[in-house]
């Protein structure tokens, strides 16, 4: 699992602070933006190509995830500040704790149909 926890920001004066959420060399194609409602889950999928960061901007959630060939199921509480990355081919589903808003930065196009076609559907929690 990898996880980023408490992101703070590198740069703050009178004016306010910069926050780098994500430095990467991975082609961000979507960001997504959600909202989701406490006691709720999402995900219960994995995606055959697609690889994603999750920053949660509040609330707090409860993380599962599990290779697709095997291993077991690890979980972890992200809070606001918190950012998961999820590789291609992992199960991975995620109960919120509190009403939630975080952001998905995908590799993959995120149209209804291309995430379709590279989505799989499973249930892990």
């Amino acid at each position: 699992m990898k996880l980023f926890r408490q992101i703070k920001p590198e740069f703050i004066d009178d004016r306010g602070g910069i926050t780098r959420i994500l430095d990467s060399m991975a082609p961000i194609v979507s960001i997504l933006f959600v909202t989701s409602k406490q006691g709720s889950i999402r995900s219960n999928h994995y995606h055959k190509k697609d690889t994603h960061y999750c920053y949660l901007v509040s609330g707090k959630m409860e993380w599962f995830e599990k290779p697709v060939e095997g291993g077991e199921i690890e979980s972890a509480i992200l809070e606001s500040g918190d950012m998961i990355f999820t590789p291609t081919m992992t199960i991975h589903a995620v109960r919120f704790l509190e009403d939630s808003v975080f952001l998905t930065f995908a590799t993959e196009s995120r149209n209804q149909a291309d995430y379709e076609a590279d989505t799989v559907r499973v249930q892990l929690i």
